[in-house]
């Protein structure tokens, strides 16, 4: 991956961060609440991924 692409790429996920937080605290929501409910969809996402779908071996 060329540099430029992968400095673009870092700069979009930051400034989507940014955005999101932005939004969420603006709406009112507890900055807690946002961090939590990434972890929770990363766990789904982590244990439906998981249940049945092991190719490791």
């Amino acid at each position: 991956m060329p540099l430029t692409h992968f400095l673009m790429l870092i700069a979009a996920v930051v400034l989507g961060a940014a955005l999101t937080l932005w939004i969420s605290i603006a709406a009112g929501w507890s900055p807690i609440a946002v961090p939590l409910l990434a972890l929770s969809a990363a766990l789904l996402v982590h244990l439906n991924h998981r249940s049945g779908h092991d190719h490791d071996g």
